[in-house]
């Protein structure tokens, strides 16, 4: 207890002095994220420095190994941090899929060669990623996926077209899913990684009901992949991708948070209806239970004490609350937040948020299909 204590009050100074006051705000919108990357054009010095101290102390992923670049914090510590970061409301320096999803799987199965190539360039934020699994005719049904990896030797031939990639074009790499057997469904798969810049690879944003194009259509055409660029077996990448699904589904759910479970009741200012006072205090009361809840599944997470089906029970019930936000929100403005090219309501923030939480319930896996693996898995119901 005395070590732990002694690491927050440095780690509480350690953060008074680095943190920059501009990275201390919250953020205003997705431009003002950090997500790095060989071509990231940083929107200060102060969001720039922040990166660049945090990755330097291995606190990007402050609970990953020091031998990949990573803080080496035990989970306690990791905790502290946290919490030290939350109380001055210090800003996450990096916003990574790198982070959330392929580095628990190549930890897990990657080579000691690509821990250390792939690995420390996450951590400081240098290679951007983006995710290869959906495909036109394999959404749900993942396994049915048709994008065909060729074995031509000494390299694989990748043909074939991902969908809803996030950010696809602004990526560097990409981590996929690819048919290398047709001998089986779920065991001719294979977790490859390759460059977005590679000869044969395109991307074409999709223009969403929001406005925004955060979604990709990805193309390969006769795409080279060395083979040393596989992560774990050959047509077994299935293992993974299930691994990779469900640090993904955590993160997905971590939107119902808000940004660390704020009250909304704190941000959406003084209303008179006593109806509408009345739900946004349960949903206050739901949103401090479900970051409890959070908290104890992501300490269990990480002590393998989690069951398999937990991130998805985690997943349904953040996206619900995160749409449940959404609408408080807009119920809460009014006609107001209907506006769409106001500066009143920043170029409609409101509305067009609350139109990006639908795909909440599909992507990372529809609401349907987490409901099915909890009936199945969790709540052993005949017949799920």
């Amino acid at each position: 207890m005395a070590d732990l204590d002694q690491f927050r009050t440095e780690t509480r100074a350690w953060l008074e002095a680095n943190c920059p006051p501009e990275m201390r705000q919250p953020v205003k919108s997705e431009d003002d994220v950090c997500w790095g990357g060989r071509n990231f054009e940083f929107q200060s010095e102060a969001q720039k420095r922040w990166l660049q101290v945090m990755a330097e102390r291995g606190w990007t992923t402050p609970d990953w190994p020091r031998e990949v670049g990573g803080g080496g914090l035990l989970p306690a510590e990791a905790k502290i941090l946290k919490e030290e970061m939350r109380r001055i409301g210090a800003r996450n320096p990096l916003n990574s899929f790198g982070i959330s999803m392929l580095g628990p799987a190549l930890l897990k199965y990657g080579t000691e060669e690509q821990k250390q190539r792939f690995l420390p360039p996450i951590v400081r934020g240098e290679i951007r990623w983006c995710q290869g699994y959906s495909e036109p005719g394999a959404g749900s049904d993942l396994a049915g996926l048709q994008t065909r990896a060729e074995d031509m030797g000494d390299h694989y031939l990748v043909n074939g077209q991902k969908v809803w990639t996030s950010y696809a074009d602004q990526a560097d790499w990409i981590f996929c899913l690819v048919r290398t057997s047709t001998e089986s469904k779920h065991g001719g798969i294979s977790f490859l990684l390759f460059d977005m810049e590679s000869p044969g690879v395109s991307t074409k944003p999709i223009l969403l009901i929001s406005g925004y194009s955060p979604f990709c259509e990805t193309f390969m055409d006769d795409v080279k992949v060395p083979k040393d660029q596989v992560v774990g077996e050959v047509n077994k990448g299935w293992d993974v991708a299930k691994y990779l699904l469900g640090h993904e589904r955590e993160m997905i759910s971590g939107m119902g948070l808000g940004g660390g479970a704020a009250l909304l009741g704190k941000s959406v200012g003084d209303i008179d209806d006593p109806a509408l006072r009345a739900e946004i205090a349960a949903f206050d009361v739901d949103a401090l239970a479900f970051a409890a809840m959070s908290e104890r599944f992501i300490d269990q997470l990480k002590a393998g004490e989690a069951h398999p089906a937990m991130p998805s029970m985690m997943k349904y019930s953040g996206t619900e609350l995160n749409k449940r936000r959404h609408e408080l929100v807009m119920a809460a403005g009014g006609s107001d937040t209907l506006e769409w090219d106001s500066e009143r309501t920043r170029k409609g923030k409101p509305a067009r948020e609350w139109l990006r939480t639908k795909a909440n319930s599909i992507e990372g896996g529809t609401s349907e299909i987490q409901l099915g693996i909890i009936a199945k898995h969790i709540l052993r119901l005949p017949g799920a």
